[in-house]
């Protein structure tokens, strides 16, 4: 056998793992620069093998990591080999290479590691078990498929499980909720587990009930520490999941999933987009139409709102980055690693070069504080985040090269977009002066008349950001403008400090960046009063809060 093929039929034979069995050499004859050449084929009759009745496909684009080349008009493509890499084939539109039946993990890869991963390193999770050689003829087999211009994607960031137990609350608390969901595909922007990388067996099959083929990019926490800097600190994610970094396209938009955690070492690390790494993203680029969508998928954020300055939660090299992109127009990009919900625009004075300021959405965590706080009535920890944010997901809608995404929180009630409360309700989490509180007690309990001249409305608007105006209506007054405000969720400070005993040691109420407030007008009489606050988000869509306000007098 001479070829080998990246097909249907190796997936069902549960062949993407180890595959050194299936693999012929290459053929003899030395070379003075190593290349791997082979086929993009239709699997028409999804055989999983190349036969008279499957064409190749042109102009499909194959990398190395670095190097991007398309098909010809047969489907052949030819690359440089490295010594170590990864080969595989950037789904084009139209098109779907094979899935796990088991996972719905995407095979589109061959590893070329001869070696395997370096046994001098001792891993603690299994990372890559020797290849071979290179087959003469490196084939990958895709399918046909429907793709419509208009789609949604189901977005996750930091599920992040550490024990058995958080991945029941992982299955618990948002695949149920995805039951039937009309979405294309999911991706997961990094932190799919935290540090115990022997639970994505588990965690990949109850992903894979969903239904949907699953993207993922590695986080901070999916990284073998063994190694001592970038290059073998992704050893098990490739195993599981193939390149820590790679492209895809459906219908017309391209999906760059971005590796930007920079390992250095003895468990540190740095936002950083490697040298090869920007090569591949200009290589992609030079061979796709200046109208598709971009979509940049990382995991450590271009920005942050909590510390700006901090390499391991910003992209150190973000302007290099945009630099790689150039001046499209239709472009948008998501990370997640702060388990905070944060917009940012980014113009000419931070280094972009497109027409209009390029947006940047860190996406809530499906973790929240990282699965903390009190537990409800399934057993599943509340986990709302420390910028306010209940845990949950984002759903991405594309219709053409335009987009908008909208949030969807695992626990709030009908999807519950904002939370209002009454800061004179709480305490600012000093547990000092919380002597008053008895077990029991509401968090949005009744305020007495005397205290609303000092009381402040508080909008937690989950999604909101720079772009998002808030006001608020009490009664039949007229409307009243809130303002954005840099505080914590008063709600969520609360709860840290009424239940420290279910939250992990570090986790603490940060300034959000999506809070509005208003000082409630002096003369409320005592009575019931309908409170409704009424946001226009980023993207110019209404989402609507109720609060039944009680003054006593």
């Amino acid at each position: 056998m001479s070829e080998y093929e990246v097909s249907r039929r190796e997936v069902l034979i549960g062949a993407a793992g180890g595959l050194a069995a299936a693999l012929a050499p290459a053929a003899a004859g030395a070379q003075t620069a190593p290349t791997v050449s082979g086929v993009v084929f239709e699997d028409v009759d999804r055989s999983g093998w190349r036969g008279a009745n499957s064409p190749g496909i042109a102009n499909v684009l194959v990398s190395n990591g670095r190097d991007v080349t398309a098909t010809d008009a047969e489907g052949r493509y030819s690359l440089p080999l490295p010594d170590e890499a990864t080969i595989f084939v950037i789904k084009p539109a139209g098109y779907m290479p094979p899935v796990d039946p088991e996972t719905q993990l995407p095979r589109f890869y061959r590893h070329h590691r001869p070696q395997g991963s370096p046994a001098a390193l001792n891993l603690e999770f299994a990372g890559l078990a020797p290849t071979g050689p290179m087959p003469a003829s490196l084939n990958f087999s895709l399918t046909r498929q429907e793709e419509p211009a208009a789609f949604e994607v189901v977005l996750f960031t930091d599920p992040q499980p550490e024990s058995e137990a958080e991945v029941d609350f992982v299955r618990e608390d948002v695949i149920e909720a995805l039951a039937g969901t009309p979405a294309k595909f999911g991706l997961t922007a990094g932190d799919v587990m935290f540090d115990d990388l022997s639970l994505y067996d588990r965690y990949n099959k109850i992903i894979g009930t969903i239904g949907l083929p699953w993207w993922n990019v590695g986080g901070n926490h999916d990284l073998n520490f063994e190694a001592p800097d970038r290059h073998y600190s992704r050893e098990t994610f490739r195993r599981v999941f193939g390149p820590n970094y790679y492209a895809f396209f459906y219908a017309k938009s391209l999906f760059l999933m971005l590796d930007d955690v920079d390992y250095i070492g003895a468990r540190k690390y740095e936002g950083r987009l490697d040298v090869a790494q920007l090569d591949f993203i200009k290589n992609v680029l030079a061979q796709t139409p200046p109208d598709t969508l971009v979509v940049v998928v990382l995991h450590i954020p271009l920005s942050n709102y909590l510390d700006p300055a901090d390499p391991s939660v910003n992209l150190t090299n973000r302007e290099a980055l945009f630099a790689a992109l150039g001046d499209r127009r239709a472009i948008v990009s998501f990370a997640g690693h702060t388990h905070t919900t944060e917009h940012h625009y980014f113009g000419a004075d931070e280094g972009w070069k497109g027409p209009t300021p390029h947006h940047h959405h860190v996406l809530t965590a499906v973790s929240g504080s990282w699965w903390s706080g009190p537990f409800d009535h399934r057993g599943v920890a509340c986990a709302d985040s420390r910028d306010g944010t209940p845990n949950g997901f984002h759903i991405l809608s594309i219709d053409g090269n335009a987009y908008k995404t909208r949030f969807v929180p695992a626990k709030e009630p009908n999807g519950r977009q904002m939370r209002l409360s009454v800061s004179s309700h709480f305490h600012g989490g000093a547990r000092e002066v919380m002597r008053d509180f008895r077990p029991g007690e509401l968090l949005g309990s009744r305020i007495a008349r005397e205290a609303i001249g000092a009381a402040t409305l508080v909008a937690d608007v989950f999604d909101g950001g720079p772009k998002t105006t808030v006001v608020v209506k009490i009664g039949e007054r007229a409307p009243l403008a809130m303002a954005r405000s840099a505080m914590p969720d008063p709600f969520v400070q609360e709860v840290f400090t009424r239940n420290e005993a279910t939250k992990k040691s570090w986790i603490k109420a940060e300034v959000s960046s999506h809070i509005w407030t208003v000082r409630l007008p002096a003369d409320l009489a005592p009575g019931a009063h309908r409170v409704v606050v009424e946001a226009t988000t980023e993207y110019g869509d209404v989402v609507t809060g109720r609060l039944a306000l009680e003054v006593m007098g």
